[in-house]
């Protein structure tokens, strides 16, 4: 939604205490967190930092114990986001709980030194991504109502199982796990590599104004596209605004709905609240600052699309749209038109701009291999590359360059000159995520995939979504070509929801049948869902009642692939 910013007067606002420790640990006595990674904001800015990148990681940089607004408390530095708490009449309301549960038990440690052993009565999340919502099970086992967005799990189901692997090895670039804090490394935090747990929601939030009460705490909200939440505490004057990320789009399904939201934010909220706070960022204080911000972001989305579409029906395509398209005066300070203009302009056309060359294209690698014979071959290559390097044309330099490592990928001097150009390239950008994009490129083709270090998902974690849900993260893992002469059929009779399911492969794809009809099959299983989540997960399942041909089971995950979580980007 809006982009709280960090300003460096107001980033020290209502500091409590530190934290007292700034490595956090997983049973195992692994580092999953360590504050002092954050890199920069201290002393004048170094040429190798955008001047707003660096004031933002300095502010961001702080951590500890902060109140917000009375009965409001923030935990921050424990993860990429910040850890909520609210007071209610008998103990604290948790909003957001961090990425995994050893950061969210930190951060739970650290208010409660401070404020007392206030019992967890509640949890809310305003999003579906595991930053939201992986923590929960560090700070309550449940018992407590859980309200989050209508569809959360659907969405949580996206980020937790169907494209984990490539998610995860894209949050990589996105957030620079691997690469060092400090001026010409990474600015602004990493994600914690903690245990990522799933407390499934008692109630969903699915009405603009709906009202609900926590521990006497007043809550009223309005849901927002992509499964997520904005909510007011009318009693207290205080707003929640989920902050969607610089280059975010807006909903798949209508872009205009974020523009929809902003207004209704206005009217809703507008002159309700004397402070605002987000899960990454800082707070802004003031009625009318508040609604100033809400003002220009509905007026942003507005220009941003409206414009896109005027631009898309004169013929321009979306790069030249994000190249051309500037934001008014008054707006310009606020990021993200490259990322909404690619949105709204693939909602409306789709990924093909309609010109006949780019219908069929070969894959990058094969390109690349042409590109570089038609330009005189790898030497040629680099030494053009070279030329629009020291010209200042590092995009052009970049493209040249990653033809010539996609063609031959023991180029070494196109490696180590495209590193250069990433690292450049990333000194110079104002975003954090393209800073660490391009510097994590750059550290790979130096020195190879580093795998991404992470505690992965709470054992247990997946029962708490829904039978269908798990069925199709079987189906996405089907090797099609390998299956393709593959027939069976199971029905799964799941005995605690009294519902019955059949999977049949057919022609290299999983079918999901619900309530099927009596038929033959080749393996009956009765068992509950946890045992179901237990068996997608490799764990143990104990016993399990079946009719049937148990290698029919062993036939259907002989078909399944892994995932490859170390895949290459840079490099062919």
């Amino acid at each position: 939604m809006a982009e709280l910013p960090y300003e460096p007067d107001d980033a020290g606002v209502g500091f409590v205490a530190p934290l007292t420790s700034t490595v956090v640990r997983d049973a195992d006595g692994a580092v999953v967190w360590d504050a002092d990674s954050y890199g920069g904001g201290d002393g004048e800015c170094p040429a190798t930092a955008h001047p707003s990148l660096w004031r933002q990681a300095g502010a961001r940089g702080r951590h500890g114990l902060y109140e917000v607004a009375e009965g409001v408390y923030q935990v921050r530095g424990l993860d990429l986001g910040h850890l909520t708490l609210v007071e209610g009449d008998a103990g604290v309301v948790v909003v957001d709980p961090l990425r995994s549960t050893e950061c969210a038990a930190a951060g739970l440690r650290l208010y409660r030194r401070h404020r007392g052993e206030r019992p967890v009565t509640g949890v809310v999340y305003t999003g579906s991504r595991a930053d939201r919502f992986g923590g929960a099970r560090g700070v309550t086992p449940g018992g407590v109502p859980v309200l989050a967005p209508a569809g959360f799990l659907d969405r949580a189901a996206e980020e937790f199982l169907y494209a984990a692997p490539a998610a995860a090895r894209r949050a990589a670039y996105t957030y620079g796990p691997a690469l060092p804090g400090g001026p010409g490394g990474r600015l602004g935090p990493a994600r914690s590599a903690g245990t990522v747990s799933l407390l499934p929601p008692t109630a969903a939030i699915e009405r603009t104004g709906q009202e609900e009460t926590l521990d006497g705490v007043r809550f009223a909200f309005l849901p927002l596209p992509g499964a997520a939440l904005a909510f007011l505490l009318p009693e207290r004057r205080v707003l929640c605004l989920p902050v969607r990320a610089p280059d975010d789009p807006p909903d798949a399904c209508d872009p205009r709905r974020w523009t929809r939201c902003l207004s209704r934010a206005v009217t809703l909220f507008a002159g309700r609240a004397d402070v605002a706070f987000a899960a990454h960022h800082g707070t802004v204080r003031g009625a009318g600052e508040i609604t100033r911000l809400l003002e220009r972001h509905r007026d942003l989305h507005a220009y941003l699309h409206d414009q896109t579409v005027r631009l898309m029906n004169k013929g321009l395509t979306a790069e030249e749209i994000a190249e051309c398209l500037q934001p008014p005066p008054a707006l310009a300070a606020l990021p993200g038109a490259p990322g909404v203009v690619r949105a709204v302009y693939q909602h409306y056309l789709g990924w093909f701009d309609g010109n006949p060359a780019r219908l069929w294209e070969h894959p990058p690698r094969q390109s690349a291999i042409r590109y570089v014979e038609c330009l005189g071959g790898g030497p040629a290559v680099v030494a053009l590359a070279e030329r629009y390097a020291a010209e200042g044309d590092l995009r052009f330099a970049a493209q040249l360059l990653g033809h010539a490592v996609f063609a031959d990928e023991g180029n070494k001097r196109a490696r180590d000159l495209l590193a250069e150009v990433y690292t450049r390239l990333g000194h110079g950008a104002r975003d954090a995520a393209w800073r660490n994009a391009y510097l994590m490129g750059a550290l790979e083709l130096s020195d190879g995939i580093t795998p991404a270090a992470g505690g992965g998902v709470a054992p247990g974690a997946l029962a708490a979504l829904s039978p269908e849900r798990l069925f199709d993260a079987l189906a996405v893992r089907v090797n099609g070509p390998k299956a393709w002469h593959e027939r069976l059929a199971i029905d799964w009779h799941l005995t605690d929801l009294g519902r019955r399911y059949r999977t049949v492969l057919s022609n290299g794809a999983l079918i999901r049948q619900d309530d099927p009809p009596d038929g033959p099959v080749d393996l009956t299983l009765r068992l509950t869902r946890t045992q179901l989540a237990a068996l997608i997960e490799g764990r143990g399942v104990g016993e399990v009642s079946r009719d049937g041909d148990l290698l029919a089971l062993r036939r259907l995950f002989a078909a399944l692939d892994d995932p490859v979580p170390g895949f290459a980007i840079v490099t062919p």
